[in-house]
């Protein structure tokens, strides 16, 4: 049986159901699946979103800032020498990637990662040490279509490109929402004085940049113009005092804590649509499995999973300020036929992106990287 080893900083939550698709899809081909993680470091810390997986390698980690840039190693030992395909994760604060990617014999490396830089603006001299690091890996895993795109034009072969489509369990998801009694729905909506056709969510991490301080601005204008407005919060972060000092203020903020993936679905079946005015990534897909059509603004860093948004067809994407966005939330919630002309193409596009075809779509890269090294 050969061999794959795959990278990463941690393992979050929403991987699992990834992983564990892609061990069997791999083992289905006969090739044994080994997942080596570090810890959480950084902002993610606080996001308090890493679980634990059967099975997994936790390398050894250090952490260190050279020149004003945080970066991190992990020993990843005999697991790069004792496999035929590796895969790290594309970053250039990752040191075990140099090691890898710049000596000789070893395994075939692949590198697993958006393509380009989405989140913030990189300088000219950090955007090529990224180029030229990517182009010394034998295969390229993209997140998404651009992503692919844009490694293929700086340069990388075609045909030794990937896009795995990047998602959470949609399926899961779906069938969760699906299985909650009313009784349940009810009781939720009370316990939290929730109105239907009057509540929005958001899930995520609670950081700059995912603007809450807007996303509750905004739900303050939203409550003036439609009495009843509730914002549902779930999730963890550097700005989770912002969260909970609008609760205590009596506005229209519910702070429910983390969310589980079954919590979450409970949310989702009492919440009319999401709201993230801040960067959008994986969020995208969460909207199309929770039948909650998603709202955003043309001016955040957004994630490569932004590419799954059609403005008008699937989702809002708002250019504009607080007042506009404000708006398009208010307009949403009170146009029934564009509500549901949203509502039914997320239903839609959750067939679309599934972990069952992110899986598949990731195993027939790591045999074109085995292949690569043979």
């Amino acid at each position: 049986m050969r061999r794959a080893v795959v990278v990463q900083q941690y393992v979050p939550g929403y991987r699992l159901a990834f992983y564990e698709r892609l061990t069997r899809e791999l083992a289905r081909r006969d090739i044994e699946l080994t997942i080596a993680h570090g810890r959480p470091w950084g902002k993610d810390i606080r996001r308090a979103d890493a679980c634990a997986l059967a099975g997994t390698v936790l390398l050894p980690q250090r952490t260190l800032r050279l020149a004003g840039r945080h970066l991190v190693w992990r020993g990843l030992g005999p697991l790069a020498r004792d496999c035929d395909a590796l895969v790290l994760g594309q970053s250039l604060h990752s040191l075990e990637n140099y090691r890898a990617l710049l000596s000789r014999g070893g395994p075939p490396v692949g590198l697993w990662g958006h393509g380009g830089t989405y989140t913030r603006s990189d300088p000219a001299p950090l955007r090529a040490a990224k180029r030229a690091l990517t182009q010394r890996a034998r295969w390229f895993f993209a997140y998404t279509e651009k992503g692919a795109r844009h490694v293929i034009a700086g340069g990388f072969p075609e045909q030794r490109v990937t896009t795995v489509r990047n998602t959470v369990d949609t399926r899961a998801l779906v069938a969760a929402r699906s299985r909650i009694p009313g009784t349940e729905l009810s009781a939720l909506r009370q316990s939290y004085g929730l109105r239907p056709g009057r509540t929005a969510l958001y899930v995520g991490g609670l950081d700059a940049a995912k603007r809450i301080p807007f996303l509750l601005a905004a739900a303050d204008l939203v409550a003036q113009l439609l009495p009843g407005f509730r914002l549902l919060v779930a999730g963890d972060g550097a700005q989770r005092h912002l969260v909970e000092e609008a609760r205590r203020a009596g506005g229209p903020v519910v702070y429910v804590g983390t969310a589980t993936a079954e919590e979450k679905a409970r949310l989702g079946a009492v919440a009319d649509v999401l709201l993230v005015p801040g960067a959008v990534g994986l969020a995208a897909v969460d909207s199309f499995a929770l039948d909650t059509p998603l709202v955003t603004t043309t001016h955040a860093a957004h994630g490569p999973e932004f590419e799954y948004l059609q403005h008008g067809r699937n989702a809002l994407v708002v250019d504009g300020g607080l007042d506009a966005y404000s708006a398009a939330v208010t307009d949403l919630l009170t146009r029934p036929a564009l509500y549901d002309r949203l509502l039914s193409a997320c239903r839609t596009d959750a067939e679309l992106y599934t972990v069952e075809s992110m899986a598949q779509r990731f195993a027939d890269g790591v045999e074109g990287l085995i292949h690569a090294g043979t």
